[in-house]
């Protein structure tokens, strides 16, 4: 009998799973489960609308999906709709790519105040997730704009901030996203890192094209753009290209610069927050100078205790994200993943028999989205090595899941989206118009 395996979740790490299991294994079928009517995770969710070249890797996991061992049940989540128990005892194996769907707190007096959102939040509106487009954002009359993290994720809302309409106007940013970031009063983009210029989260390619981008100046302090000298001995030792680029783009753009009439991006750097401030709503971020010190072999910063104050409407914070827990599985709250011995989920450091466990549910929100076939690569040699404990029982999990979650959607319901939101997107001269609730989606493949 054909091996069964369960995948939860269809971002990329899910599918570099599958792709593993069925290059080690000519026999094995595997059903791939995802909460919504829509695959591929955080390349349609999270990647920038602007980023068109790298959602392109889809055309990889397409070619998984026509392989005739998957199948693809959207619309069904884990927890809710059905259980990890079930799972197990409908299938061989479980592999748990869920991903990081939750962002980190930053933990500052003023947090919640209204206006002080996570970026997670920001670019899942954008983006057109079902579960954020009723939230709101007070762009239109907010000058200033504090973004918390120097990593990609900071440099793409900045970017989102700032750009024209010509440049959005073509991608599939939603259309209420583009009206409001349109008329927003935004001119003034303050990007805070904790440590200098060397540590930068950001690759080099987007710090630049933000920079290329009309209407757009990066600024930076003088004396923030100064390495301080542990982390110019490091940057000589042990910096790479990577670190080196950055630094140079970052020293290229301080000093006196031409007063233009255009929006400013500013990068911080040495500085941390400490206190949102405002009364009833976000006015401003008090942060506090850094000086980075070494620890155990490792640069990290503290603070000097020496403070200011910068006006802002609107705070995002771009620090991280987290996984959330599923009932029935072992979490580490602390960490925000599923505690795990090379992709095996461990209770309490002992293995849970069959459940495994990718990507950044398995290892933290690091690395690039190419990062995760490697990493899904490792699970699958992992669970091959250890081998099935508790074959699967029972009849095609396909009748139990017709019955129990009749409304789900299939991978030719999926291409039926997909087609009608290129098409929709054809007739307003973007690349696609996506739908933006599950209702609409439901409907227009008839499960509703």
């Amino acid at each position: 009998m054909s091996k069964r395996i369960a995948v939860v979740g269809s971002g990329p790490s899910g599918f570099y799973a599958v792709q593993a299991l069925f290059k080690s294994d000519p026999e094995v079928r595997c059903d791939m489960y995802d909460r919504l009517p829509t695959p591929f995770g955080l390349v349609r969710g999270g990647v920038a609308p602007d980023h068109q070249k790298i959602k392109s890797v889809v055309k990889a996991y397409d070619k998984v999906a026509e392989d005739p061992r998957f199948r693809w049940f959207g619309h069904v989540e884990l927890g809710t709709d059905i259980t990890i128990e079930e799972l197990l005892e409908r299938y061989d194996q479980v592999v748990l790519a869920v991903g990081a769907q939750s962002a980190r707190k930053m933990g500052i007096p003023g947090e919640d105040l209204p206006g002080s959102v996570s970026a997670t939040e920001f670019v899942a509106w954008y983006n057109a997730h079902p579960d954020f487009q009723q939230h709101e954002f007070p762009l239109l009359d907010v000058h200033d704009v504090v973004v918390v993290g120097v990593g990609n994720v900071a440099m793409d809302v900045s970017r989102m901030l700032l750009a024209s309409r010509a440049h959005l106007e073509v991608t599939d940013i939603t259309d209420e996203a583009l009206e409001q970031l349109q008329r927003s009063a935004c001119c003034r983009v303050h990007v805070l890192g904790r440590r200098g210029p060397a540590q930068a989260a950001f690759t080099p390619k987007e710090i630049q094209e933000i920079a290329e981008l009309d209407g757009i100046d990066v600024r930076v302090k003088d004396d923030e753009a100064v390495l301080d000298p542990l982390s110019a001995a490091w940057l000589e030792a042990e910096g790479d290209r990577a670190a080196r680029d950055n630094v140079a783009f970052v020293q290229a753009h301080a000093g006196p610069r031409e007063d233009r009439d255009c929006a400013e991006m500013w990068l911080r750097f040495y500085v941390q927050p400490v206190e949102i401030l405002g009364d009833g709503k976000v006015e401003g971020i008090r942060v506090e100078k850094t000086r980075i010190v070494e620890r155990d072999g490792w640069l990290a910063c503290e603070g000097t205790g020496e403070t200011e104050v910068i006006p802002a409407g609107l705070v995002l914070s771009a620090v991280g994200y987290r996984s959330v827990s599923i009932p029935g599985v072992p979490f580490d709250p602390k960490r925000g993943v599923f505690p795990n011995d090379e992709g095996q989920v461990l209770d309490g450091g002992v293995p849970v028999d069959d459940l495994f466990v990718v990507g950044w549910a398995k290892r933290g929100p690091t690395g690039l989205i190419g990062t995760n076939r490697q990493d899904s690569v490792a699970t699958v040699n992992k669970m091959l090595a250890t081998g099935v404990k508790h074959p699967a029982k029972g009849p095609d999990p396909k009748e139990w899941l017709d019955a129990k979650v009749p409304k789900h959607v299939n991978w030719e319901d999926w291409l039926k989206l997909d087609a009608a939101e290129r098409a929709r997107g054809a007739e307003k001269g973007k690349v696609r118009d996506k739908f933006t609730v599950v209702p609409e989606m439901l409907k227009h493949v008839d499960k509703h």
